[in-house]
């Protein structure tokens, strides 16, 4: 039996509402007043966020909740650079601690004085993007009746079809929903950045053209055999809500969903947008030369800070993909969990509705572990992220540099661990130019911190 979500004012980031209080049968408080979604003349209000001192309250020991602190400063002081972790349950926000350093090296010298995490630093979400932007995104227009999910991507995008030389055929009767369970048959990760890119052909450094070259982008296998982890999946799905809104992604999701919500630390490309380097935490020491081993034009070689890590959405995209290039923190984070456990809203706000969010969390009938976008606790594949103890019914993602979500419905519970894994020395860059020394901690590889946590739950 869930506890009811008390509404009070919400935290100082978010919108304050008013209004008495009545609870429904499920348990949800929710209190009449004004509601901004198009498709709903029903007044509705959702529950916004409150601190509370007592973990208690929601279930949580807070003894247990020192061990999860413990597990992450020893890892801080055994050279982990630095996280923020965030903890909702039953509409309260139960935990968001800041360990270690923002920044702690200035390319690949250690500085004097490294700067401190705070609750407030802003990340580089990378493929969180998907589900923030794009996933909500997403939501709200089928909420809306927007899009079709069956509907094919060439409605959307008239240009988007086989193409004469193709080995492999099937663009022409993909669908949105294949992309979203990414098998739409697109290579991981053509590295659109470089030269030689699709032996030159798919080279670009400009987005307009790189929007144009992912509908010419040679398939991998039959859409529809196989479920295959993409960034062009998302890459394309920007672009069709790009095409279906008639505003470019960042500007779609920031007054759309984002200034709705009174968030003020979510966005891309912040470093246009009033904020500085000191504002986030910083990622890799060398740019994207991987200490120095890699190079490509245009390639940068300082200490990343405040500019998107993921070099397709930086270099191919002008930092506004739907795969990456998106920056928060948890103050932010926590009402977007919230909308998810909200089932679609929060306080007056309605993004998209129950029935929405529902389809979208269900399994692919390919793999138990992806529904659409969100990776799902399907099987035991998905315990190095999601731990022991949650349903199959949790769902999440995480991004490279080192982010990750968790959301519980059943528990009401959401989970945020936002780590700036990749602000770490590369272990040896020649052998493996991807494996950084932050990658081999437990609070780096996640479950470990979400095992805590469900731990933390008193059951």
């Amino acid at each position: 039996m869930k506890r009811s979500t008390v509404i009070s004012s919400a935290l100082s980031l978010s919108l304050l509402f008013s209004g008495a209080v009545t609870v429904s049968a499920s348990g949800t408080s929710v209190v009449a007043s004004k509601d901004h979604h198009p498709n709903h003349g029903k007044q509705v209000r959702y529950p916004t966020l409150k601190k509370t001192n007592h973990p208690e309250d929601v279930g949580f020991s807070s003894q247990k909740l020192k061990k999860v602190d413990q597990l992450i400063e020893e890892d801080v002081k055994n050279g982990f650079p630095g996280a923020v972790l965030l903890i909702v349950k039953d509409g309260k926000i139960v935990k968001n601690t800041a360990y270690g350093y923002a920044k702690k090296y200035d390319g690949l010298t250690p500085l004097k004085h490294p700067q401190k995490m705070k609750t407030d630093t802003m990340f580089d979400l990378a493929s969180n993007t998907k589900m923030y932007a794009v996933n909500f995104a997403l939501q709200k227009l089928v909420s809306e009746k927007k899009i079709n999910l069956n509907a094919r991507v060439q409605d959307y995008i008239p240009e988007f079809h086989d193409q004469p030389g193709d080995q492999i055929k099937g663009k022409d009767t993909l669908r949105i929903i294949d992309i979203l369970h990414h098998s739409a048959g697109f290579p991981p990760d053509p590295q659109y950045f470089k030269p030689t890119a699709g032996g030159g052909a798919l080279y670009s450094q400009e987005r307009a053209k790189t929007l144009q070259l992912i509908s010419k982008t040679p398939l991998q296998y039959e859409p529809g055999t196989k479920n295959i982890y993409s960034d062009v999946d998302y890459m394309l799905l920007g672009y069709i809500i790009e095409n279906i809104t008639g505003e470019q992604l960042d500007r779609y999701v920031e007054n759309h969903i984002y200034k709705p919500l009174g968030l003020k630390h979510t966005m891309f490309n912040p470093l246009q947008k009033g904020f500085k380097p000191r504002d986030f935490a910083a990622t890799e020491l060398m740019g994207n030369t991987r200490d120095g081993v890699i190079n490509f034009p245009n390639v940068r070689t300082y200490t990343l800070q405040g500019e998107v890590h993921d070099e397709k959405a930086f270099y191919s995209m002008g930092g506004v993909s739907g795969h990456a290039g998106l920056f928060s923190n948890t103050n932010d984070l926590a009402v977007l969990l919230q909308v998810m456990l909200n089932n679609g809203g929060y306080g007056n706000v309605k993004l998209f509705d129950k029935a929405t969010i529902d389809e979208f969390v269900q399994p692919s009938e390919l793999n138990p572990t992806y529904g659409l976008g969100w990776r799902r606790n399907g099987d035991a594949s998905m315990e190095w992220m999601f731990g022991p103890y949650a349903s199959e019914n949790v769902v999440g993602h995480t991004g490279w540099v080192g982010t990750l979500t968790v959301i519980d419905r059943e528990e009401n519970l959401g989970i945020v661990l936002l780590t700036n894994k990749k602000h770490s020395p590369l272990v040896d860059p020649k052998v493996d130019s991807n494996k950084f020394a932050g990658d081999a901690f437990g609070t780096g590889k996640y479950g470990s911190v979400v095992t805590a946590v469900y731990e933390a739950l008193q059951k």
